[in-house]
């Protein structure tokens, strides 16, 4: 049985608020990423602007913490992605596949009621590594 490696790094956001969770998991050749909100690592402040810069925060707190992980965004999966509102849909996804490039993983897409810190989207990912 492989072994469950937390990954920690201060190139993305620690966990929201003290909240009881990993920036990601290690198991075996897969790595889980938790959802990542649009939050500065130094500051721990969402940043400020719409779905673009939102999104390219989202976009770099997740390479960051996969690359902790020895992988990359070139590995990625499987995505989820939550909006606060679906009408960003465009928008979010002109700047998320400058990031995942030719072979974008899978993904689902959901509206949701609310996102922590009034977030206009999170993303969590899982990947090869």
């Amino acid at each position: 049985m492989p072994d469950k490696t937390v990954i920690r790094t201060e190139s993305a956001p620690a966990p929201f608020q003290g909240a009881p969770y990993s920036q990601a998991i290690r198991f075996g050749d897969l790595v889980f990423v938790s959802g990542q909100l649009p939050v500065h690592p130094a500051s721990g402040k969402l940043v400020e602007g719409g779905i673009g810069e939102q999104t390219e925060r989202v976009m770099e707190n997740l390479k960051a913490i996969l690359e902790a992980a020895g992988t990359s965004l070139d590995n990625a999966l499987k995505a989820t992605i939550f909006l606060a509102d679906l009408a960003d849909f465009a928008g979010m996804n002109e700047v998320y596949a400058r990031y995942v490039g030719d072979r974008p993983p899978a993904r689902a897409t959901f509206q949701v009621a609310g996102l922590a810190a009034g977030a206009l989207l999170e993303v969590e990912i899982v990947a090869h590594a």
